[in-house]
């Protein structure tokens, strides 16, 4: 089973009895690893062993080998470049590598990528290409 949330205190409670999985969802890398040290905390105070619990992200990915490729694929999903930049997984190939790096070092061992654009298959190949073998 897999939770996510913001709460502070009842959504870690629940993921340590509950929870496979939890997902720390369109968070930057520092709040996702301040949620997951709530949920280590909730499971020892709970008698649970911190790491039998999986913890992951997800982002919305905008991906582009260009500035104008990007901005591109940002307004074909209805978003600003900066603000996708800032709060999403915006960037070249490499800077999507580097931010995914970030929630690794925070905790995360799984990483999801939201595609809002499901026809940009030149976008998936990108990804799987240039993202894929460094993560």
């Amino acid at each position: 089973m897999i939770i996510g949330g913001a709460g502070p205190r009842r959504t870690p409670a629940l993921a340590a009895k509950y929870a496979d999985e939890f997902n720390a969802a369109f968070k930057s890398a520092a709040d996702a690893e301040a949620a997951f040290g709530r949920v280590r905390d909730a499971c020892t105070e709970a008698g649970r062993d911190p790491g039998s619990i999986a913890f992951s992200a997800a982002q919305v990915v905008c991906c582009g080998s260009s500035e104008a490729e990007l901005a591109r694929r940002a307004a074909s999903i209805g978003r600003e470049l900066s603000e996708l930049r800032e709060n999403g997984l915006a960037g070249s190939p490499s800077e999507v590598v580097d931010k995914i790096g970030a929630f690794a070092a925070a905790g995360a061992t799984t990483f999801y990528l939201q595609i809002l654009d499901l026809a940009d298959l030149d976008q998936l190949e990108l990804l799987a290409s240039q993202v894929l073998p460094h993560v």
